[in-house]
């Protein structure tokens, strides 16, 4: 059991410092314009030598940017609470923080996963009929690896509370 925990925490520490570097960086986006390289995130957009923040409120920038926020503070709760339950397991009547941390590492991988999904589709659909020089970045890369990452996190916490929950009869029937 403890050792799903601890994969569990391992994965959400690492997935939770990727949503902070791909929710931060600048790199979501690499594209040629006018001769010059340039890039985006979700907070600004580079050209050579200066970066320049977002000004207008674009739909999509705005729900990818929320549904990061979201999931960075799901993941980060959840290894709060997984901590709490990895370092004394405890199961309270109506409250089990194994599986409260699993069910928060399953919501910050649904989150992460919606913001990868709004950004890929309208960058695809906008980007791709506009613009033939373009290209996902490595922040966007870290933000698909994020969505792993979260998703195992759930997986193993759920597998430690039903390892709990469901012991296996030490007695042959």
């Amino acid at each position: 059991m403890y050792s799903f925990m601890g994969g569990g925490l391992f994965c959400a520490g690492v997935g939770n410092i990727l949503l902070i570097v791909s929710t931060a960086t600048d790199y979501w986006m690499q594209y040629r314009h006018s001769g010059n390289y340039m890039h985006q995130g979700l907070w600004r957009y580079c050209v050579p030598g200066k970066c320049y923040s977002h000004t207008e409120s674009i739909a999509y920038w705005d729900a990818t940017r929320a549904f990061m926020i979201l999931s960075l503070l799901a993941c980060f709760i959840g290894i709060i609470i997984g901590i709490m339950a990895f370092v004394h397991y405890s199961s309270f009547d109506r409250f089990d923080k194994t599986f409260a941390a699993g069910i928060l590492f399953f919501i910050s991988c649904l989150f992460v996963l919606l913001a990868m999904a709004v950004y890929t589709g309208v960058t695809v659909n906008y980007f791709g009929k506009r613009y033939g020089n373009w290209r996902f970045s490595w922040s966007y890369i870290i933000g698909w690896v994020a969505v792993v990452l979260t998703f195992f996190s759930g997986i193993f916490y759920m597998c430690a509370y039903r390892m709990h929950e469901c012991p296996r009869s030490s007695h042959p029937h």
